[in-house]
């Protein structure tokens, strides 16, 4: 990947709309950089909705889930991150816990999240997915582009590299 968050700020600040994430996220996966077309899905301790997403091939696109910040339990592992490697998925944003991170840090992925947990989710098949979703100071939508790196997370409205 040839870009920075910062940069990107620098060069498009001004003439592009930029959504920056507040500070909130820790990284794992093997990559710490990944950018892409947002896909938005919104549940609440189910993962049935995120499965049946990664399930589809994707040419590096973010998957941004709105977990609802819940620290109950843990909305993607190891298999559903192995799941988005196969399918093509660059990165995985959650407002929410993940597990297997210690699996999920060998794997060709980026993914934010807030913390670890080690309970799995429920599997209701809940929750919405290409809405727009509010986290972190950003209003993520479907089609929109996901940039992040070292230094944060980087939304805009369209394609900036």
């Amino acid at each position: 990947m040839t870009f920075t968050t910062p940069d990107l700020c620098d060069r498009f600040a001004g003439t592009h709309h930029l959504q920056i994430a507040d500070p909130m996220f820790r990284a794992f996966g093997g990559h710490s950089r990944f950018c892409g077309p947002i896909t938005t899905i919104k549940v609440f301790e189910d993962n049935v909705l995120i499965r049946q997403t990664l399930e589809e091939k994707s040419t590096d696109g973010v998957l941004v889930i709105d977990g609802g910040g819940s620290h109950r339990c843990a909305l993607l592992g190891g298999n559903l991150s192995r799941l988005a490697c196969d399918n093509g998925w660059a990165g995985i944003i959650v407002y929410g816990c993940i597990r297997d991170s210690v699996e999920i840090s060998a794997l060709p992925i980026g993914i934010r999240a807030l913390h670890t947990h080690p309970l799995k989710s429920h599997k209701r098949g809940t929750g919405d997915r290409d809405k727009q979703i509010s986290f972190a100071g950003i209003n993520f939508r479907t089609g929109f582009y996901a940039y992040a790196d070292e230094d944060g997370i980087v939304v805009s409205d369209n394609k900036l590299v």
